[in-house]
């Protein structure tokens, strides 16, 4: 599925990359193009687009003005730049790590974090940062947290790590099971070293499956993405069994810490 552009609905596009771990493992990742209801266009993410992606790209955007770049996850840092020689014109946001990386690049005042972006698009996305983790940890190796982006026009959710999907291989999509939704393996290291913490995170999971309930596409980094089909569990259902199988990490963080 990489290096392919999947059109989830007439106004989003998912663009799957590649990303070489220590230059040989390919684990993928992605970035999201989304036509507002202005008709302007925004990316989610930054990459790299091959020749085909960008020919399938100009062809989508034609003439219309690329408004903004949104970068959500602060580890995700590799391709920010090629993205600005890409689209000069497009506002940049970025997270305080991405503005602390690339200090030279015209920076938006609002990060990606805050509410006051948030607002500004709330017309066309809703955004939600989990709580209770450490949003910028100091350990680089933990990359749980992001800006979750979700487009209510296409039911699509673009996040990065956070959460998960990954297409199971052999005879096991034949019995169903295609792939399987979950948390980022370092929650246990992302979770806040404090009373409450695990509880916070679990209700500001709960709320996101509520209020997300009708997205029907997880686009996820460094995996694939998910498109429910009829008569399959929803996206919704997928998601509470991800947090379902996380609930002993954080039942062991609220023995530690407390509740």
């Amino acid at each position: 599925m990489n290096n392919s552009i999947i059109k989830v609905a007439d106004t989003f596009w998912n663009i799957r990359g590649s990303f070489k771990l220590g230059g040989r493992i390919d684990i993928g990742t992605q970035a999201s193009l989304v036509q507002l209801a202005s008709g302007n266009f925004m990316f989610l993410d930054a990459y790299a687009f091959d020749a085909y992606q960008q020919e399938t790209i100009n062809s989508i955007v034609g003439g219309v003005r690329v408004e903004a770049i949104l970068n959500v996850h602060p580890f995700h840092t590799v391709n920010v730049e090629r993205m600005h020689e890409l689209y000069p014109h497009a506002k940049l946001y970025g997270t305080a790590r991405h503005r602390n990386q690339f200090p030279n690049l015209p920076w938006e005042s609002e990060c990606t974090e805050h509410d006051a972006l948030h607002e500004k698009y709330r017309d066309d996305l809703e955004f939600s940062v989990p709580r209770g983790v450490v949003f910028i940890s100091d350990n680089e190796n933990v990359h749980f947290s992001s800006v979750l982006v979700f487009h209510p026009e296409s039911g699509a959710i673009h996040v990065d790590d956070t959460f998960g999907y990954a297409e199971l291989p052999g005879w096991l999509p034949r019995l169903g099971a295609k792939g399987l939704v979950s948390l980022h393996p370092t929650l246990p290291l992302a979770l806040e070293k404090r009373a409450g913490a695990a509880r916070e995170f679990r209700e500001w999971a709960q709320t996101l499956f509520s209020d997300w309930g009708a997205a029907t596409t997880l686009c996820a980094a460094h995996s694939a993405l998910l498109q429910v089909e009829a008569g399959a569990p929803s996206l919704q259902t997928r998601l509470k069994r991800a947090l379902m199988v996380n609930e002993p990490i954080l039942r062991a963080h609220q023995m530690l810490y407390g509740k």
